[in-house]
């Protein structure tokens, strides 16, 4: 895979001042795509999916509820 830069060269683009500012009435150069996949930011976007604690407890919950209905059928049985 080739790099490729994504910032403008500053000396071919047009309408852009010292320092690279716009003047009034003059549209900035346009931002080009990334063609690389930066680093994965785990801090503010954590992996999808479902976390363990909450899993083993929507488990357990359906586990406990399960069984007091068999509890309860069979409870009607004898």
């Amino acid at each position: 895979m080739t790099y490729v830069n994504p910032d403008p060269e500053p000396r071919l683009s047009t309408g852009l001042e010292p320092g690279g500012g716009v003047p009034p009435g003059e549209t900035p150069p346009a931002e080009s795509s990334m063609p690389e996949a930066g680093p994965q930011d785990l801090l503010s976007n954590p992996a999808k999916g479902w976390a363990k604690g909450p899993l083993a407890l929507i488990i357990a919950v359906v586990v406990v509820f399960a069984a007091g209905l068999l509890g309860y059928a069979l409870a009607l049985i004898y």
